[in-house]
């Protein structure tokens, strides 16, 4: 937690000077962010409203609930979201989405990381859990994804046992599922998978 607070409010400090930001954020679509967020972030981000559970890069719910808890505004947290996909580092690829698309899934990850849940939403379909879950690693044009980090599925054409194995245990850099997922959604997932690939 201490790491997280000092590394905000090191985010505060440039966002206030106006370094590295190319400019106050103002507005974005949050509900074209929530689709860009599922496609192209949650393959490694935790962020219950997207219904994601990715494990590669911090849970956005555990990182911003603290700062929401201290007073932070929205506008805050959407402008250090923001600078975060600008300036990406480490395992985080440099520019996942850009420009205006940038704006609206940091207004998505501002308007609800780390705010409590009302129930209900988990994705249900295979479909909507490949999305949320897989798209932004996986290539699946059933789904309309197209990530690069993982095989594309769609040449691969996995067979349900090995789609639902891999889900279950995970891989050299794709996270277990087991546990995140329940057993009927990873074998809905499977289904979904090894029926549509590569048609």
């Amino acid at each position: 937690m201490r790491g997280g607070a000092a590394v905000f409010a090191l985010a505060a400090a440039l966002l206030a000077a106006g370094c590295g930001t190319g400019g106050i954020v103002k507005g974005g679509d949050s509900g074209h962010g929530k689709q860009l967020f599922q496609a192209k972030c949650g393959g490694c981000h935790t962020l219950a409203a997207a219904g994601t559970h990715g494990t590669v890069g911090p849970n956005l719910d555990d990182a911003f609930a603290s700062d929401r808890q201290q007073g932070y505004k929205q506008v805050t947290i959407q402008q250090v979201v923001r600078q975060q996909i600008s300036l990406a580092s480490g395992r985080m690829p440099p520019d996942l989405v850009t420009g205006t698309n940038a704006d609206d899934v940091s207004a998505f990850v501002a308007a609800s990381a780390g705010v409590p849940s009302a129930g209900g939403g988990a994705a249900t379909s295979g479909k909507d859990i490949f999305t949320a879950n897989c798209g932004s690693c996986h290539t699946l044009a059933a789904a309309g994804t197209n990530g690069t980090v993982g095989p594309n599925l769609d040449d691969l054409m996995p067979a349900l046992a090995r789609v639902e194995r891999q889900v279950t245990n995970g891989g050299t850099i794709m996270p277990a599922f087991k546990g995140k997922l329940t057993p009927a959604q990873i074998m809905t997932v499977a289904k979904f998978v090894s029926s549509s690939a590569g048609k």
